[in-house]
């Protein structure tokens, strides 16, 4: 018998290759998704201006980006809340600490996530018009929302990725269910931190090994293979760092990176 939900990851039209250039953009679960790529040495810019929640601040960051051609760029959304400067108007993607009073709080229609979202690919396909664009929606809950309140955010997101992706009709702009793989697939607090809003690490690593599954190449994969073992090496931290053993473990090692170098190029420690 079957006790879980097992969510569908369509094929995305494409794969992403060992080491490729990438860039993270969204919330906190843009972050940790984009440092467990780190980790396996793709070249990962994550969240260069700090974490970002809504559609206007994910363009505000990609608009401050220096050309440059990444390969896949994978932004997840977080919420359509937006907080304005009352002396301005604009747009704040930090409050900076600053007294609640100065901002006004406000909720981005569906209309408007998606005109934000239209600016965020476009001014990623002038930098690269070959980029691929993986969506996501985060499966963090706002409390301070509400349950429902945050239940109905996440539904204004989805509706308005939804509404992005048609708009383009290009198998380069794609959805991947982080949203749903957490709420229908995973759907046990044990995924979650200790404060019950936040996927846990188990989960953040589950979610990592289901989308390699589907986007990673065949190369990719074989790279990863190679390079699990060496990591687990270089991660060590050793009783006797002196000992002669474990110079020539290392010696070893390094041998292996070196080779492993000049099998992919794009690969540096």
């Amino acid at each position: 018998m079957e006790f879980r939900t097992i969510v569908d990851i369509p094929d995305p039209g494409f794969r992403i290759g060992p080491c490729e250039e990438m860039l993270f953009v969204g919330s906190c679960f843009a972050s940790e998704i984009g440092n467990r790529f780190q980790e396996e040495k793709f070249r990962a810019v994550v969240n260069p201006y700090g974490v970002m929640y809504n559609p206007a601040s994910i363009l505000h960051t990609i608009e401050k980006i220096e050309d440059q051609s990444f390969t896949t760029a994978i932004l997840t959304l977080g919420t359509n809340h937006i907080y304005r400067l009352k002396e301005t108007g604009e747009i704040v993607d930090n409050c900076q600490k600053r007294p609640q009073s100065l901002f006004t709080e406000e909720e981005l229609s569906v209309e408007e996530c998606v005109e934000y979202l239209m600016k965020v690919i476009e001014t990623l396909c002038q930098m690269n018009p070959d980029i691929r664009i993986v969506l996501t929606v985060s499966p963090i809950r706002y409390r301070k929302y509400g349950y429902h309140g945050s239940q109905l955010s996440k539904a204004t997101l989805l509706l308005a990725v939804e509404k992005t992706i048609r708009n383009f009709g290009q198998t380069s702009f794609v959805y991947f269910p982080a949203y749903e793989i957490i709420n229908d697939e995973l759907r046990d607090y044990r995924f979650y931190a200790p404060d019950m809003l936040h996927p846990s690490d188990q989960a953040v690593e589950y979610i990592w090994q289901r989308l390699s599954e589907v986007y990673l190449s065949d190369e990719a994969k074989a790279f990863l293979a190679e390079w699990a073992p060496l990591k687990t090496v270089l991660n060590h931290k050793p009783f006797e760092p002196d000992s002669e053993d474990y110079k020539a473990l290392m010696n070893k090692t390094m041998l292996k990176v070196a080779a492993l170098s000049e099998k992919y190029p794009n690969f540096a420690l």
